[in-house]
């Protein structure tokens, strides 16, 4: 079973990230873009996990605290370079809390999958194939302003994902939310 741990977005922000993909022609570049249900933040890929743990990793995640934290769109980017584009993604401001979040995930599963070695806080838009007009593209890039949105995180999942010639299908096996509470003073 295929799987990973993800921050799911709220609906609004789906629907605007999902718009992004309206900046840049189909001629420009060949892109995977990710579907708007599936748009989310990845705290950790685990890959083929053997059924019979599964019962072992959401005990441990059930052990993983943390309080809601907000976070905002930030700039969008791209990896690894500018001589070879192969994922556009949208970072996220606040993502102090994201990183002691994963580190603690991390921590927790530790027994059963490397730990990261290291951890890039980014929300995934499109997986490029191919770039026609490079420099084009880097303009778009750049001249794209990312609207400013917040939302609150309160919980995170284990997905269960299913690859078919159709794209990938994502469906929950466990939420995990916030066990602290937020006490303002």
């Amino acid at each position: 079973m295929r799987l990973f741990i993800a921050i799911k977005l709220p609906g609004e922000a789906r629907d605007y990230l999902f718009t992004i993909k309206n900046n840049f022609s189909r001629d420009l570049a060949k892109v995977k873009w990710v579907g708007k249900k599936q748009i989310h933040l990845t705290l950790k890929f685990l890959g083929e996990v053997d059924e019979k743990i599964i019962k072992e990793i959401i005990s441990k995640l059930k052990e993983v605290e943390f309080k809601e934290f907000e976070l905002e769109l930030d700039d969008l980017g791209f990896f690894p370079n500018e001589d070879y584009i192969k994922v556009l993604w949208v970072g996220v401001k606040n993502f102090n809390k994201i990183i002691e979040l994963h580190d603690d995930i991390d921590e927790k599963l530790s027994k059963y999958f490397t730990k990261d070695r290291e951890f890039s806080c980014h929300i995934t838009l499109g997986r490029i194939k191919f770039v026609k007009d490079k420099k084009y593209f880097l303009d778009i890039i750049k001249k794209t302003k990312i609207e400013k949105l917040k939302f609150s995180v309160k919980s995170f999942s284990l997905i269960k994902s299913e690859l078919s010639k159709d794209g990938s299908k994502y469906i929950d096996i466990e939420n995990f939310y916030n066990k602290t509470k937020n006490i303002l003073i």
